[in-house]
């Protein structure tokens, strides 16, 4: 059982990770490590459906966390988001996998600034994200998972990661909920056909909140028909809200890959 103190909201806060003994639905994640064919390893931690059935065709959402949980302990990447998926409710509406991959102490999801506002994405994924991909493609062959219901979302480190994801894997897939993030605005094109929800806090001061509004922008311009939320008088942490926000999950649930994007 754990129980999160944090010091600070902010981007790569210090944060101490203290046993709780009040009951933790983070619990039910299994700790794994996928290791590939080079011998390269990530450690992550799986949530699978409750009463899984192999004769059912499950979503899998990926889940990249932010800076501060970075490191070798297969835990701190639970920290945010996770309990809420990992609860009776949302366990009971949208049986689901959820892997959730720790990036190492000082790497990143994108080799990229936080704090700057605009990038250029790097012409390779990061190791961490390579490996991430490959995880999923490795769980579906041993689950049964829908290839047309991968979600992925991510906050702060991870919101910059899943933009990334996107516009590197633009085929890959169904939906997307970036939070707190940027991407490259110049690659825009690529990925109007997804379905994307971004949230940003008005007062971040740790990712410019101008970098979801370019994003949004940029897709709107190219065509696409993101959804965004910004949420008045919030700092950094505009994860907590989304991730208990009923409407999130039950719009992002409820997209599906169509055939022409495969």
């Amino acid at each position: 059982m754990w129980r999160v103190v944090f010091p600070a909201v902010f981007l790569g806060a210090p944060f101490m990770f203290v046993p709780d003994s009040s009951a933790d639905d983070r619990d039910r994640f299994e700790a794994r490590v996928f290791e590939d064919p080079s011998g390269a390893k990530l450690l992550y931690r799986l949530l699978k459906p409750k009463d899984y059935s192999p004769s059912v065709k499950y979503p899998v959402v990926v889940f990249l966390h932010g800076a501060g949980e970075r490191g070798d302990d297969n835990k701190a990447q639970l920290i945010h988001g996770m309990s809420d998926y990992a609860s009776d409710a949302l366990m009971g509406k949208y049986p689901c996998f959820v892997l959730a991959p720790q990036c190492p102490k000082g790497k990143q999801w994108v080799d990229v600034p936080f704090g700057s506002l605009k990038h250029d994405m790097p012409q390779q994924p990061s190791d961490a994200l390579r490996l991430t991909m490959d995880a999923v493609a490795a769980l579906e062959k041993e689950f049964s998972i829908d290839p047309d219901r991968w979600y992925i979302t991510g906050l702060s480190m991870g919101g910059y990661g899943t933009w990334d994801a996107l516009q590197r894997y633009p085929n890959r897939f169904a939906a997307a909920v970036p939070i707190c993030g940027g991407g490259d605005t110049k690659l825009a094109s690529r990925i109007i056909h997804i379905p994307i929800w971004a949230f940003h806090g008005d007062k971040d001061q740790a990712v410019p909140t101008e970098r979801s509004r370019q994003m949004i922008a940029a897709l709107r311009e190219a065509g696409g028909m993101p959804k965004y939320t910004e949420y008045a008088n919030v700092g950094h942490d505009s994860w907590t809200a989304t991730y208990k926000d009923p409407a999130m999950h039950e719009w992002m649930f409820a997209q599906k890959r169509s055939r022409s994007d495969r």
